[in-house]
C-alpha cells in the first residue's frame, strides 16, 4: 500500500492529468448558449462547471455567481478482506485521495470512513491541511481487513454523517441486492448526492481463455478449482448482468454508478464519473 506522501503525490498527479484532459477538449457551439458563462480556467471552482454544456460540446464553461457555497464531501471506502485482492484497495485508496485533492482545490471539506463488517475509522469533514494529511494517513494505514458480508454497516455510516452533502462509496459491492437497495433508500431519504464507484479487478471482469482457474473467497478462504473455458462465457455474462443491475438500482434513486477496473488510469475514472453525473443532471 502506498505511503501518505506517495498518496499525496499520486492524487495531485491524477487530478492535474484529469483537469488537463478536460481543458484540452475541442469546442463547438453558439454564443447564445453560453450567456452567464465564461470559459474554464485552471484553478476555477469545479462546482461551477456547467456539465450539461460539457456533455454537449466537450468544452468546459463555468457559471458566474455572486457568492460561493462550500460542499461537504464524505468518502466511504470499503477496506474489507475482498478488497485486498489484486490491488482493489490500492485503487480505491488512490481514487479517494484524488477526490479529496480535487475537493481541496475547491476549498471544500472532506471526511473519510473506512468500513468492513464495522466502521474501522471515521474522520469528520474538515478543510485544513493537517486534516488532509490525516485523511491520507487513514487511507494508507494497514488494517486487519475483517470480512464484510453485509451492507448493513452502511446504515451506521449514514447516521455518522447525516448532514446533507456529497457521499462517495468505493467498494466491490459484494452485497445482497435487497440490502444495498435499503442502504440507497436511506441515503436518498437523508437528501444526499451519492456516487458509487464499483471497483473490480480485470480477472473479475473477464476470465482467461482456457486452463484451470482457482477461485478463492477472500472473506472466508474457501476455494474451488474449475476450467476457465467451461465457465468463461457464463461468468462474463453474469458479471455484466450484475453491473447492469447495480446501474439500474442507482438510477432508480438518481445516484451515479461508475464501474472501475483496478487497472484503469484514474484520470479516466474521474472523466467517466463526470460523464455519468452529467447524464443525471
Amino acid at each position: 500500500m502506498a505511503s501518505t506522501d506517495d498518496l499525496e503525490l499520486i492524487a495531485r498527479t491524477v487530478v492535474e492529468g484529469f483537469l488537463h484532459g478536460l481543458h484540452q477538449s475541442p469546442y463547438v457551439g453558439s454564443s447564445v448558449e453560453f450567456a452567464s458563462h465564461r470559459e474554464y480556467q485552471p484553478g476555477d471552482d469545479l462546482r461551477h462547471i456547467n456539465w450539461r454544456l460539457y456533455g454537449r460540446h466537450e468544452r468546459l464553461f463555468v457559471k458566474e455567481f455572486d457568492a460561493e457555497t462550500n460542499v461537504e464531501l464524505h468518502l466511504i471506502v470499503d477496506a474489507s478482506r475482498s478488497m485486498m485482492a489484486e490491488g482493489k484497495y490500492a485503487c480505491a485508496a488512490m481514487l479517494a485521495a484524488s477526490l479529496a485533492h480535487l475537493a481541496a482545490r475547491q476549498r471544500d471539506s472532506t471526511g473519510l470512513t473506512l468500513f468492513a463488517d464495522r466502521v474501522l475509522e471515521h474522520l469528520r469533514p474538515r478543510g485544513t491541511p493537517d486534516h488532509s494529511m490525516e485523511l491520507l494517513y487513514g487511507l494508507s494505514r494497514q488494517h486487519d481487513h475483517p470480512p464484510a458480508r453485509t451492507a448493513r454497516v452502511l446504515h451506521e455510516v449514514a447516521e455518522l454523517v447525516p448532514r446533507r452533502g456529497m457521499k462517495v462509496i468505493i467498494s466491490d459491492f459484494y452485497f445482497e441486492h435487497d440490502e444495498l437497495s435499503k442502504v440507497l433508500s436511506h441515503y436518498r431519504h437523508q437528501g444526499h448526492e451519492l456516487i458509487l464507484f464499483h471497483v473490480l479487478t480485470p480477472l473479475e471482469h473477464r476470465l482467461p481463455v482456457s486452463g484451470p482457474i482457482r477461485f478463492r473467497d477472500m472473506e472466508t478462504g474457501e476455494e474451488i478449482v474449475t476450467d476457465a473455458e467451461e465457465i468463461r462465457d457464463e461468468f462474463t455474462a453474469a458479471v455484466a448482468a450484475w453491473q447492469s443491475e447495480l446501474d439500474k438500482l442507482c438510477k432508480g434513486f438518481e445516484f451515479a454508478y461508475v464501474p472501475v477496473s483496478s487497472e484503469t488510469p484514474l484520470p479516466r475514472v474521474l472523466h467517466d464519473y463526470f460523464h455519468t453525473r452529467t447524464k443525471l443532471m
